[in-house]
């Protein structure tokens, strides 16, 4: 286990500050419950500790809302919803307990995935006393996310035969039903409604505050937390929250600049920030996100990720992890990341095929984008090059018109159709612009296109209606790999600190848990720390968001 002596610590974080007498200490600030990182996870652990009768203070080093505000607002949630039986949905909690167990594959405890199908309905109910809209329009046809006129949808693997031999297949994508039109995403209405929660529950916020080192007494129990904050108000403040702000965006399409602006905003944080030491008398809640903004981290524990695209914001860097292991907090999963490689819309390229650098076939290409990004990146190096013909271009096209999809989904496809694909008249020649054995291509296509044509069953059991033989002269390839500058594949992390999976305590390396510290959300080990599917990581956000924030609510100080 590291630490913050070690060279591989890679993290600004420090060790605690352990006081002798609580009493002895300065406080700046003294409440029951401190929530580090005011997302998804963090809006509900503070709404929760509210609730619970305790005083919060929720303390984020941005203006909260973290990966959360910027998702697509998915959550996933089933068992008989009200919203899956307006769209005429049957589901139970056993068959989502069922689909799961093949997803998880054992990350959380069966009882922990039984709670969680099993109050599933519950949460989702909750959420929505919260203020965050759903509703129940389901999607007709299979799509990585829908236009903003369906808002109930299959987000996962639900269909692909492996799954749907074992557990009926049910839509359990449920999207915060707001703003309309082709170029929003639900993530800001799904968050908006918790802060407005958590303000009117009266939880204080401290927004551009680092956390920096936790503060435990003589006999090791977390008492507090020592923060870097900029002043609020200041010119500071303003010039921090726009280079943090536009580091995101310029990331994406500028790697350069957006590493400048980290730069500065950095800068700011390290010479104009005040130190503040706060006690937290009940509890200390960890829910600042994953690591994937931290290159040094990903290289050390995920090095096959680190060409993805970092998805969520800088504040993913670590420290929250890093916080609890400075107090002897364990982790687990720390090389599982999830890498999201969608090729639908449009649904032409999933009738076509993913070959890798041999030219072979190695997916069901109709399977959730994760799934197709684990098998990509685990087992091919991250390559991955889809082949389609010319009808399947032309239907291609048609798809992505912008008034069916969704903006992103437009600007990807088409940047991909026009500046991405190679063109040719065979596949031999195709086979040959991208580096590929062109006997191999040409023996994976032919088997594909005898399946295609009912003669055979496909090794990877891609269901009859995706299967498009590909015989239609001129030929493309697009080149949708890991590293891909014109397709960036997003990720995200799922490793992070152990926790007992009844109260979200922290546990060290030995089983037992650290009194007064919680984790939640990405900077816990949870349901979607083996794999992912869409919403899954908000629900898990609800799911232990809320146990860490009733648990220290109720603690004793």
């Amino acid at each position: 286990m590291v630490s913050p002596a070690d060279p591989s610590w890679h993290s600004d974080v420090l060790a605690p500050l352990k006081a002798e007498s609580l009493d002895a200490v300065s406080w700046d600030q003294e409440v029951d419950v401190v929530v580090v990182g005011f997302g998804g996870a963090g809006a509900c652990a503070a709404i929760e500790a509210a609730d619970n009768g305790a005083s919060v203070l929720a303390v984020d080093r941005f203006q909260g809302g973290g990966a959360t505000a910027m998702s697509g607002g998915v959550y996933y949630a089933g068992g008989g919803t009200r919203h899956q039986k307006q769209a005429g949905v049957e589901d139970t909690p056993e068959e989502m307990i069922k689909y799961l167990s093949l997803e998880t594959r054992g990350a959380v405890e069966e009882d922990t995935l039984r709670r969680f199908c099993r109050e599933s309905v519950q949460d989702l109910e909750w959420l929505e006393s919260q203020g965050v809209p759903f509703a129940g329009s389901l999607c007709p046809y299979k799509t990585s996310y829908p236009t903003n006129r369906h808002r109930l949808y299959f987000s996962g693997n639900e269909n692909v035969p492996e799954f749907s031999r074992t557990a009926r297949p049910a839509p359990r994508g449920h999207i915060a039903d707001g703003k309309k039109g082709l170029r929003a995403v639900a993530g800001p209405t799904y968050f908006k409604p918790l802060l407005a929660s958590a303000l009117r529950k009266g939880v204080k916020t401290s927004f551009q505050s680092r956390a920096v080192r936790l503060i435990a007494d003589s006999e090791g129990r977390v008492a507090g937390l020592e923060l870097h904050r900029i002043p609020p108000g200041s010119l500071w403040s303003r010039l921090h929250r726009w280079f943090s702000a536009w580091d995101v965006q310029f990331y994406r399409f500028v790697p350069a600049l957006g590493i400048l602006f980290r730069r500065v905003f950095q800068l700011i944080e390290k010479k104009k920030a005040v130190v503040r030491k706060v006690r937290a008398r009940r509890g200390v809640i960890l829910a600042a996100g994953g690591f994937v903004f931290n290159r040094e981290m990903l290289a050390e524990y995920a090095p096959k990720y680190l060409a993805g695209l970092p998805l969520g914001t800088p504040g993913d860097d670590g420290s929250g992890i890093r916080l609890g292991e400075s107090a002897g907090g364990a982790t687990d999963r720390m090389d599982r990341v999830s890498a999201w490689r969608f090729i639908n819309p449009p649904l032409a390229w999933a009738q076509g095929i993913i070959v890798n650098a041999q030219g072979e076939r190695y997916c069901n290409e109709v399977v959730y984008g994760a799934r197709l990004g684990e098998r990509m990146c685990e087992e091919q190096g991250g390559k991955a090059i889809l082949v389609i013909d010319r009808s399947l271009y032309k239907q291609a096209l048609s798809q992505i018109l912008p008034w069916k999809v969704m903006m992103f989904q437009f600007m990807a496809a088409a940047s991909n159709m026009f500046l991405n694909a190679k063109k040719a008249k065979t596949i031999e020649e195709l086979a040959r612009a991208c580096g590929i054995p062109p006997h191999r291509l040409l023996a994976t296509i032919e088997a594909y296109n005898q399946t295609a044509e009912g003669r055979g069953a496909d090794p990877f059991e891609k269901p009859g209606e995706y299967l498009r033989a590909l015989r239609e002269s001129p030929f493309y390839a697009m080149d949708v790999s890991a590293d891909s500058r014109l397709f960036p594949c997003p990720m995200i992390t799922f490793g992070g600190l152990r926790v007992e999976e009844r109260t979200g305590q922290v546990r060290r390396s030995d089983g037992t848990v650290i009194a007064g510290l919680y984790a939640a959300g990405r900077t816990a080990v949870g349901i979607p720390s083996y794999s992912y599917v869409s919403g899954l990581s908000l629900a898990d956000g609800v799911f232990s968001g809320r146990r860490a924030g009733r648990h220290a609510a109720r603690a004793e100080g």
